[in-house]
């Protein structure tokens, strides 16, 4: 009881004052692939700092909100995308990585079919759009803040984990056929991958649905889907 007591008493002369506080945001990144393209979802800036170039959507973290709330916020308000999936990527420090003020960003990564994407430019934002991957990587001096890094941090870690996890059925339909899915992995990957060899990877991995292609000039090719999808960590 006087333990408890002591504590209230501390707590009730506290003061937080005494410790410089950073702000906290959260950046997300949002990686399809449209048109044969790796792409990720970038908004251009409509405000000061870095006003007119591309980022990734982001807000700062509210007082009453975790981090998983701000950044499903952040997604809607900047990008008007909704019920979307996303984990935990890195957290960044660079002391100067924002020159407003001491801000640490916590970064989420979310792999999803380019047919689920519905953009709209919404608040602090003039456009949002699906850009591809390398344009922004070999232009990282048009991006905001360190948001190049991010985006090569989260390119790196689906490259690593498409080897030996589902992550590239994410960014597919629920059916598919064997060339699709050798697709993505080749975009993932950025190289070419033999037919005969991919396909005795993935052969656990999926079933036939008994659907075929139709309206196709060529043979028509078989339906897949996936097995059963595990819980897999980005």
């Amino acid at each position: 009881m006087k333990k408890r007591e002591e504590e209230k008493a501390y707590l009730e002369s506290y003061n937080e004052s005494d410790y410089v506080k950073p702000s906290v945001a959260v950046d997300i990144l949002v990686l399809t692939i449209d048109n044969n393209l790796l792409k990720a979802v970038a908004v251009r800036r409509d405000e000061m700092p870095f006003k007119d170039m591309w980022a990734l959507p982001g807000v700062f973290v509210g007082i009453n909100e975790t981090l998983d709330e701000a950044a499903l916020r952040g997604i809607k308000e900047e990008t008007g995308m909704d019920e979307i999936y996303m984990e935990q990527l890195y957290t960044w420090s660079d002391i100067n990585r924002d020159p407003r003020m001491r801000v640490i960003s916590v970064s989420y990564i979310a792999l999803i079919n380019s047919k689920q994407i519905q953009l709209k430019a919404g608040k602090r934002v003039s456009d949002a759009s699906l850009i591809p991957v390398y344009d922004l990587l070999s232009n990282t001096e048009e991006m905001a803040f360190d948001h190049a890094k991010i985006l090569q941090y989260g390119v790196e870690r689906i490259r690593n984990k498409v080897e030996y996890t589902q992550i590239a059925f994410e960014l597919l339909e629920e059916k598919f056929t064997l060339p699709e899915l050798q697709r993505v992995y080749e975009i993932i990957l950025g190289k070419s991958l033999y037919k005969a060899n991919f396909r005795k990877k993935v052969k656990d991995l999926i079933e036939e649905t008994g659907d075929i292609q139709a309206g196709v000039a060529n043979r028509p090719s078989k339906y897949y889907r996936l097995k059963e999808k595990m819980e897999v960590s980005l």
